[in-house]
């Protein structure tokens, strides 16, 4: 038997290529007739083991961040022409963000993007590695 999509994450880069792993997301979504969801995760600021930001002190950097990306996302669903894409921008990192988000929210397909390299995990990519390997549910690695 088939299966039948009914919530799809995206967890997209700001980049071109994050807009063709969201362009294929949503062609499964409207396949499907399923929600689509794209989520961004800003990486937190280094800290090293003294609890001392290794990069210089920005004020408010995670939240300019977090405002760009959410810029970036409005502008990345009105390209995919849909009013039925809601979206996400979380602070943390990207592995248990992505997961959890899945978790939370009923995700039943996950997509992301990789890299044509050789190997398991030069092939994914770090990111999509562990989200294949950490996802309860269905993982579609789209390649960039």
């Amino acid at each position: 038997m088939a299966q039948s999509y009914r919530h799809i994450l995206v967890a997209v880069e700001l980049t071109d290529d994050g807009l063709k792993v969201a362009s294929r997301a949503h062609d499964l979504a409207a396949r499907y007739e399923a929600r689509l969801s794209l989520l961004h995760v800003v990486e937190p600021l280094p800290i090293d083991a003294t609890g001392e930001a290794i990069l210089p002190p920005t004020i408010g950097l995670e939240s300019e961040l977090s405002q760009n990306a959410e810029r970036r996302l409005r502008e990345m669903s009105e390209q995919l022409g849909s009013g039925m894409v809601s979206r996400h921008v979380s602070v943390g990192y990207t592995k248990r963000e992505i997961l959890g988000f899945a978790e939370q929210h009923g995700v039943d397909l996950i997509v992301v993007g990789s890299h044509g390299r050789h190997g398991l995990a030069l092939l994914l990519g770090s990111t999509a590695n562990a989200v294949l390997h950490g996802a309860a549910c269905d993982v579609l690695a789209v390649r960039i």
